[in-house]
């Protein structure tokens, strides 16, 4: 699990299966993508998205609306999806491009940065462009992720 905000952190499906574990970073709501785990006093949200498939336009703006209200309700959330590579990843840059108003480059190279496994499917990376009507070649999202690996 990595901490991309104070607010914000992404991990993977196990993580979502330890309690303590999220109990030591404070989690207080579960954006899950992988599987239904439920945790005491843990809001959780499970949304069907599948990794190597476009997002639903409904379930990104569900998954985003519940980030942001959590976030607004003072709540650290997780999102986590299976291997905590492209899913969750992907929703964390789109929560971050919401609720801090950046490109989806600047907010992918902010996830990027805090957690190393980030790697947003291509046709993930397409729903998101789609979604903000932001043309960005998938070539360099991999070209912006191997920069922040050689650092």
């Amino acid at each position: 699990m990595n901490q991309i905000r104070s607010w914000l952190y992404i991990g993977k499906y196990r993580d979502t299966c330890d309690l303590a574990y999220l109990q030591s970073r404070n989690i207080s709501a579960m954006l899950q993508l992988a599987e239904l785990v439920e945790q005491p006093n843990i809001t959780a949200l499970y949304l069907p998205v599948e990794d190597g498939e476009p997002i639903p336009t409904n379930l990104l703006t569900q998954g985003i609306e519940f980030i942001r209200s959590q976030k607004e309700l003072g709540k650290i959330v997780l999102v986590a999806c299976g291997a905590g590579i492209s899913r969750s990843s992907s929703f964390a840059i789109a929560a971050l491009k919401e609720i801090e108003n950046l490109s989806l480059m600047d907010a992918l190279r902010e996830v990027a940065t805090r957690h190393f496994d980030t790697q947003p499917h291509k046709a993930l990376w397409d729903s998101l462009c789609g979604y903000y009507n932001e043309a960005i070649n998938y070539r360099k999202v991999i070209e912006l992720i191997f920069e922040i690996r050689k650092l």
